[in-house]
C-alpha cells in the first residue's frame, strides 16, 4: 500500500530523494511520516507533514538538512535528504497517520508501513 523508493549509497555530504507512494490510499486524508532504522536501533522519527503540506515538522538531528513534501495529486510524498552523514545510514520507511488523530513522533502510534528503502552514507 506505501511503497518507499529512492534510497541508495553515496558519500557523506551527497544528497538523495526518497519517494513514497501509495497505492491504494488517498494521501490527503494522512498526515506523512518518515521514520528510520539502523541495525540494533529502534525506529526513529524523522520527519512529518500535515496532509496540506504546509506544516512539516523535523526531527532535531535532520532539521536543516531533509526536506518533506508531498503531492497529493499524485498521491506521493517526497523526502529530500541533503548533507547526508553516516549517521543517516539506516532503513527510511514511509507511513501515514489519520490528520484527525494529530501529530506524533512515536512510530507505535503509525500502523501503516511500507517496506523500507536502504540508505547507506559512507565516510
Amino acid at each position: 500500500q506505501l511503497i518507499e523508493s529512492g534510497g541508495g549509497t553515496v558519500q557523506a555530504g551527497a544528497s538523495l530523494r526518497l519517494s513514497c507512494a501509495a497505492s491504494t490510499r488517498t494521501l490527503s486524508d494522512f498526515a506523512l511520516a518518515w521514520f528510520r532504522q539502523a541495525p540494533g536501533k529502534e525506529r526513529e522519527f524523522v520527519a512529518t507533514i500535515n496532509w496540506s503540506g504546509s506544516y512539516p515538522y523535523y526531527a532535531d538531528s535532520v532539521n536543516g538538512r531533509f526536506t518533506i513534501a508531498r503531492d497529493n495529486a499524485k498521491n506521493t510524498g517526497h523526502l529530500q535528504m541533503n548533507a547526508l552523514k553516516p549517521e543517516d545510514t539506516a532503513v527510511y520507511y514511509c507511513s501515514v497517520r489519520r490528520s484527525y488523530l494529530g501529530f506524533s513522533g512515536r512510530s507505535s502510534d503509525y500502523k501503516i508501513w511500507g517496506q523500507g528503502t536502504q540508505v547507506t552514507v559512507s565516510s
